[in-house]
């Protein structure tokens, strides 16, 4: 069985988890809309991946939607006194799929009181407030009404803890001068680095970052360097790309999802994957040739 206590632990807000956990959106079925192919494969999923020490799970209620909670409540209620489940808010599913903002504060408070329901909780961990400015990455915009609200059900007792997720770094300013934020989740890895001073500050500031998309945004040249590192080290690139991002900064929490029990041992055994400075140095010419590209 995997080791993912070897990734190291942080601080995430007043609890601490450990550095690899995992991502529950893959459990929905296509397109994250509608209920998964194997039901029974999911829920074992879930189990394997707290069976193998995992204890920070992240998912949302707009991930089927309601599918992925509704899931977990199912494999894992009651949870381990240990498990921290982050959720997300802000957005919402249309009828074809589609992914749309829901900022309201009667949008949000719903999303909050789904959320709860459909875990089985009388208050959740953290929540983090997707912005939604543009879908497809972070935009320029003010959040202090969405987060206001927010903060607003934090202060009646049904989230513990905020964070921010497809923000600017002017946007994280903006939100820690309205609440205590506890983690940044957006897009960052290997050969996307647009967050690389964020990361740092954030890692200054004791302030947990998630990326998501490990192997997102490669292009042929880069996964091509990838795949002939993982070859040598006798690994996954999926392994290689999470160890690095391990190795990148002591605040990176790690939540690759997957909706196969075998790619979940495998991405768990990245915790184990120590790279060396030559490898670390070869790897991170992939961000640099991007931004010269």
């Amino acid at each position: 069985m995997n080791d993912v206590s070897r990734a190291g632990t942080y601080a995430l807000g007043d609890r601490t988890v450990k550095r690899l956990g995992y991502g529950a959106m893959q459990l929905a079925g296509p397109h994250v809309f509608g209920p998964p192919k194997d039901r029974t494969c999911a829920i074992n999923v879930l189990r394997e991946a707290v069976a193998s020490g995992v204890n920070h799970i992240d998912t949302s209620d707009f991930y089927g939607p309601h599918v992925t909670n509704q899931l977990i409540k199912e494999a894992l209620h009651p949870y381990p006194d240990d498990l921290v489940i982050v959720t997300k808010i802000g957005a919402k599913r249309g009828a074809d799929a589609s992914w749309n903002p829901a900022f309201s504060p009667e949008e949000l408070t719903r999303a909050i009181e789904d959320n709860l329901h459909n875990l089985g909780v009388d208050v959740l961990d953290v929540v983090n407030l997707r912005i939604m400015f543009d879908v497809h990455g972070p935009a320029e915009g003010f959040i202090e009404e969405p987060l206001a609200v927010l903060a607003n059900l934090q202060r009646r007792g049904l989230v513990r803890h905020i964070g921010l997720s497809n923000v600017t770094a002017s946007q994280v300013a903006e939100g820690r001068s309205i609440a205590d934020i506890v983690c940044v989740q957006n897009a960052y890895n290997l050969a996307h680095r647009v967050d690389e001073a964020l990361v740092d500050e954030l890692a200054a500031a004791g302030t947990a970052y998630v990326p998501f998309f490990p192997l997102g945004g490669f292009k042929p040249l880069q996964s091509t360097t990838l795949f002939r590192v993982a070859e040598r080290l006798g690994a996954t690139p999926m392994q290689v790309a999470l160890a690095w991002l391990l190795r990148r900064a002591p605040n990176i929490l790690l939540i690759p999802g997957t909706s196969s029990v075998e790619h979940l041992r495998e991405n768990l055994a990245a915790a184990a994957l120590m790279l060396p400075d030559d490898v670390m140095a070869e790897l991170d010419q992939l961000a640099t040739a991007s931004a010269e590209s």
